[in-house]
């Protein structure tokens, strides 16, 4: 790897003559598997080896390019190098597509994506059920609220996110999937416990609520849009199944998206607390521009199966 040296860190990349690629791929590793050791078993090297490579890339790059931490977090520096390295193995798989007798990889490709859990309990697997077959791809899925996805994506560490944002990070794109609608519900045996005589929307604050993470913000536009905003009690919940069972439990109310949870208010088992104030977040994919046929291709599949599954 040769480097022509300047003394602006960022203005160094810029000026990258020839990438090695050994190097990227161990911090790459490293950042991945959320650590050296891991990052080691996962490239078949030694810990010390991969601490090395990321020694020499930073050495060449006259910048540091982790924060030693745990788990490690790129500097800005590495997560342009991450955002290259994805870029790079998309392209290179439309390449082997296009040149098969240049393949030297067996197997099937794989893409690291990020999406919030709502969606992966509701209408991922069908909306990209067929395709993943059709094109022998591999996901490896990374859980976030749909609020902080695209931090993900902005530190290279995908190569797509579905998130709530519409404004893509540089060098991406956005595009809207569709609504999906979000309800306030408990089960009746809660609902019957705190409010005999009816919901009384002024002391929802002072009833246990069900929230999935710290950056979830739904019960506080609920509570908003009912006039009584501010600070609640709540019990942190980050499995949207789990989530389901807590408030079929009676352990607290929540907001839930309405296809998660139809058979339950069918049967009885939940109940809406307040009718009619249902909130809608609105999904967007966001993809790399320079992605490659491979995020084109899938893209093209959630444009076309995605607004139906919701609705």
């Amino acid at each position: 790897m040769f480097i022509r040296k300047v003394n602006n860190a960022d203005d160094s990349l810029e000026n990258l003559i020839v990438l090695d690629y050994k190097l990227l791929a161990a911090l790459t590793a490293v950042i991945e598997q959320g650590g050296f050791e891991r990052a080691a078993v996962s490239l078949g090297l030694s810990q010390s080896a991969v601490s090395q490579r990321i020694k020499l890339l930073e050495s060449r790059l006259g910048s540091p390019v982790l924060v030693r931490v745990s788990p490690p977090k790129a500097t800005a520096a590495g997560q342009r190098l991450l955002n290259h390295v994805q870029q790079v193995r998309l392209l290179e798989r439309d390449l082997r597509s296009d040149l098969p007798e240049i393949d030297t990889q067996s197997g099937m490709s794989r893409l690291r994506i990020a999406l919030n859990a709502d969606s992966l309990a509701t209408w991922w697997a069908q909306a990209i059920s067929s395709w993943c077959g059709a094109e022998r791809v591999l996901l490896d899925m990374q859980v976030e609220d749909q609020d902080v996805g695209l931090r993900r994506m902005r530190n290279g560490e995908v190569a797509a996110c579905v998130c709530a944002t519409e404004q893509p990070v540089a060098g991406a794109r956005s595009l809207l999937l569709g609504r999906m609608p979000y309800l306030a519900v408990a089960s009746r045996e809660f609902i019957v416990r705190h409010f005999p005589d009816g919901v009384e929307t002024a002391r929802l604050p002072q009833i246990p609520a069900i929230v999935f993470g710290p950056d979830d913000q739904l019960q506080h536009r609920f509570l908003h849009q009912l006039g009584v905003p501010g600070e609640f009690e709540y019990h942190l919940c980050p499995s949207s199944e789990g989530f389901v069972r807590m408030l079929s439990a009676g352990v607290g109310w929540g907001m839930v998206p309405a296809m998660q949870v139809a058979a339950e208010l069918r049967s009885g088992a939940l109940c809406e607390l307040v009718q009619g104030k249902a909130q809608s977040v609105n999904l967007y994919w966001h993809y790399w521009r320079n992605g490659g046929q491979l995020l084109e291709g899938l893209t093209k599949e959630l444009a076309r199966r995605v607004p139906a599954l919701l609705g």
